[in-house]
């Protein structure tokens, strides 16, 4: 089933074969990537992160929701949510990526929330939770905005470029959304 979900600004949607051109526009950007362990993507990356995700999008029970964000009025594709479900203790990890050209306008805590959101009412999640790295204040702002609360750091968690890298956490549960 194709999923849709709309906000003021914003529709979410399942990603399109062609949409990993504009996909490519931000994932292709060092400063993106940055705190990530992929990217900056060639072309080819971006195609198969885009396959990866269509191919997922028909699995039944579903466990990934990767959704591009497309501006209403433009229809423009400017970045992507991600739900990850772990069916096993109704949780999901949430993530989110947007052109930087988008930065700074709300749209990144609009999708969220909007999956958020969802995740709660349609998924009937227990949790959502997400990393970042602790030097991205920009993310850990956007997850406290979300109402997530700290719960704490997970010291060498993910190996990026510069090295090792720590995860500061942060979840809600449903009795808290």
């Amino acid at each position: 089933m194709k999923i849709q979900l709309q906000t003021n600004r914003l529709i979410l949607r399942d990603l399109e074969d062609g949409d990993w051109y504009e996909v490519h526009q931000y994932a292709s950007i060092p400063d993106v990537s940055k705190y990530q362990p992929w990217g900056p993507n060639t072309e080819e990356e971006t195609r198969e992160f885009v396959i990866e995700a269509l191919e997922a999008a028909l699995h039944q029970p579903r466990e990934r929701y990767a959704l591009g964000v497309v501006l209403k009025e433009t229809k423009q594709l400017i970045g992507a949510v991600e739900l990850n479900i772990k069916e096993y203790n109704r949780s999901g990890e949430l993530s989110y990526i947007l052109h930087p050209e988008f930065w700074g306008n709300g749209f990144a805590s609009e999708a969220a929330k909007r999956l958020v959101a969802y995740g709660f009412k349609e998924l009937e999640l227990h949790k959502i939770f997400a990393t970042c790295d602790p030097r991205n204040t920009a993310s850990s702002n956007l997850l406290q905005k979300l109402g997530m609360t700290y719960d704490g750091r997970l010291r060498d968690d993910l190996f990026i470029r510069d090295g090792w890298r720590d995860s500061s956490l942060f979840s809600l549960l449903e009795n808290e959304y």
